[in-house]
């Protein structure tokens, strides 16, 4: 009975708070790779929209960095810290609107380079 109560112990595993706010913290901000991996995950989903592939698309989505401010805003959320949910909603702007502007530019860029206008 005791190997099955400790089979099915949800603290098993579990990792300690501060250590789940710092990989939190961690994951929020965007620099350095993080906006080379969201350009890369714009470029795969202009790709998948152009052949109109579904799974093209949502393999996009799973490699875009945008999911750790989401992530820090339920975090923080959850856990009652409004300046951690301030940093994920600034972090989250900025990476959607630099998404947006690079997918614009990438797109500007590709059509006028198919017209041979470069």
């Amino acid at each position: 009975m005791n190997k099955l109560l400790r089979t099915f112990n949800l603290h098993f595993g579990e990792e300690s708070r501060e250590k789940v706010m710092e990989d939190v913290k961690a994951n929020i901000s965007f620099k350095g790779a993080n906006l080379w991996v969201l350009a890369c995950a714009i470029v795969i989903a202009s790709v998948g929209l152009n052949v109109n592939s579904t799974a093209v698309i949502i393999g996009a989505m799973l490699i875009s960095p945008l999911m750790g401010p989401i992530v820090g805003a339920e975090f923080s959320l959850g856990t009652y810290d409004f300046d951690l949910l301030k940093k994920s909603a600034k972090n989250l702007g900025g990476g959607s609107h630099f998404g947006q502007s690079f997918c614009v530019f990438s797109l500007f860029f590709i059509k006028s380079f198919q017209r041979g206008s470069i």
